[in-house]
């Protein structure tokens, strides 16, 4: 498991989106990028979180950030959870979880008394030279978009 710190370098990657295209974290130096990270599509509070953040997708672009999700889900269940959500981000597919792991996400989780590998929901705001400012563990969906919306408009 990676330990990420505050002011550590973003791991890069390469990874296709919905659209099966080729995104890759290198590629939106000089802009900041919110990295969250999320169980499964379709789910209610995957769903929540997605629908906030394409609410609040022009107040990022307006603060110079782009916003990318990724889950273990492929690019065609991405797909689908965009257009039955009516979500207008970007979702990376990120299915040998090698992303998750790099990033300290993919851990052990507890549900119901049952032990199991799983994304833990976090989300990291990395700036515009690639530098991770903040980090988010165990996100709560409740509140949090507008919070990172907050932290964004503080590390223009």
């Amino acid at each position: 498991m990676a330990n990420l710190k505050l002011n550590d370098i973003a791991p890069d990657f390469c990874l296709k989106n919905q659209d099966e295209e080729e995104v890759c974290l290198k590629d939106f130096r000089g802009k900041n990028v919110v990295l969250y990270f999320y169980p499964k599509d379709n789910t209610p509070g995957c769903s929540l979180e997605a629908m906030t953040f394409t609410r609040y997708k022009d107040d990022f672009e307006n603060n110079n950030t782009t916003i990318i999700g990724i889950s273990k889900d492929s690019c065609e269940s991405h797909r689908k959870f965009i257009k039955n959500k009516n979500l207008n981000i970007t979702l990376i597919s990120d299915t040998d979880k090698k992303i998750q792991e790099n990033y300290g996400v993919w851990r052990l989780k507890k549900f119901m008394g049952k032990e199991f590998m799983g994304t833990v929901r976090s989300t990291f705001l990395i700036d515009s030279e690639g530098i991770i400012r903040k980090i988010w563990d165990k996100v709560k969906v409740k509140g949090h978009v507008e919070e990172v919306l907050e932290e964004v408009k503080n590390i223009k």
